[in-house]
C-alpha cells in the first residue's frame, strides 16, 4: 500500500543551520497496517509525515501509494487519497461554516466525489451526514446547522476524524491527534479512532507520545530516532511487550536513552 524507499530530506543544507530531519529511510505498510511511531521531538515523525502528504519533495529516494509513484505529485492532489488530523484541534475544519457544510467539502473533494465545492447537498447526502455524525455519539447530528466554532475541541476534533474518513482514504496519518484533549476526551477520540479504522480497512500511521497506546493501538509500532526508524516492531514479537521492554530496545537500537519526558510519562 505504502512504500517509501530510501528518502531523505535535509533543510537548510550547507548552512550552519544545516538539519538531517530524514534519513535514508525505507518503509513499507501493506493496505489494512494500523502503525503507532514514536519518538522524541526531532526524531522526524512530522517529517516523515509531510513528506509522505507532500507539504515537500524528498531530496532523495521515492513514495510509492497504492502502486502510484507520487514522488513528486502535489500536496493538493495527494489530499484527495489521504486523511490527516493534527494536535491542534483547530486545523482540519472551516470554524464559520456549519457542520453540514464543512462536511459537503470534505465529501466533495474527494477524488470519487468531484463536484463544485459549493454545489447544493442533496437531502440523501444530508441524511448520510446526520447518520455518520449518529456515529460518534456525541449528539453532533442535532447540530448539523451550527457553526463548527462553537464546539468543543473533543468535538472539533473527532469532526475532523469524520471528515477525513466519511471517503476512506487510501491511507490515514494521525499526528498525535489527542495530544491536545483532556484524557477523557483523548480516550473518547482513540475509541472512534480505533473503531473507524477497523470498520472502513483503513491504512493507518499514527503518531503518539503515549507509550501504552503505540503498544495496545494498532499491529505494529515504530520508534524513531535521528532521522531513520531504529524499532519496528509486529506480530508475535511485539504481543506481551511493555513500556519497559520497549525503552531497554531503544536503548539498545540507539545506544542512548530515550529522554522525552512528555513520552516517559505519559499514562
Amino acid at each position: 500500500m505504502l512504500d517509501l524507499k530510501h528518502i531523505s530530506k535535509t533543510f537548510n543544507p550547507g548552512t550552519v543551520n544545516e538539519k538531517k530531519a530524514l534519513v535514508d529511510l525505507s518503509l513499507h505498510l501493506d493496505s489494512g497496517d494500523f502503525v503507532t511511531i514514536v519518538g522524541s521531538n526531532g526524531a522526524g515523525k512530522s517529517t516523515l509525515f509531510n513528506a509522505i502528504a507532500g507539504v515537500f519533495y524528498v531530496d532523495s529516494g521515492s513514495v510509492e501509494l497504492a502502486g502510484e509513484d507520487i514522488t513528486f505529485k502535489p500536496e493538493y492532489r495527494r489530499s484527495r487519497e489521504m486523511g490527516r488530523l493534527f494536535q491542534d484541534p483547530m486545523k482540519g475544519t472551516a470554524p464559520h461554516m456549519t457542520i453540514e457544510e464543512n462536511l459537503s467539502l470534505a465529501y466533495l473533494r474527494t477524488a470519487k466525489h468531484q463536484r463544485a465545492f459549493f454545489s447544493r447537498v442533496t437531502r440523501q447526502e444530508r441524511e448520510m451526514f446526520r447518520y455518520q455524525l449518529s456515529l460518534l455519539d456525541m449528539g453532533l447530528e442535532d447540530r448539523m446547522k451550527q457553526p463548527v466554532g462553537l464546539l468543543s475541541g473533543g468535538q472539533r476534533q473527532a469532526l475532523t476524524l469524520l471528515m477525513a474518513t466519511m471517503v476512506p482514504p487510501k491511507l490515514l496519518l494521525l499526528d498525535e491527534h489527542t495530544a491536545a484533549l483532556d484524557p477523557a476526551t483523548a480516550q473518547k477520540v482513540l475509541s472512534l479512532t480505533r473503531e473507524i479504522v477497523a470498520r472502513e480497512g483503513i491504512t493507518c500511521l499514527m503518531v503518539t507520545h503515549n507509550m501504552h497506546n503505540a503498544l495496545s493501538l494498532g499491529n505494529r509500532t515504530l520508534m524513531m530516532a535521528g532521522g531513520k526508524i531504529v524499532l519496528d516492531i509486529a506480530g508475535e514479537e511485539r504481543e506481551g511487550l511493555t513500556v519497559e521492554d520497549l525503552l531497554s530496545r531503544f536503548r539498545a537500537g540507539t545506544g542512548r536513552e530515550l529522554d522525552n519526558d512528555r513520552i516517559l510519562l505519559s499514562e
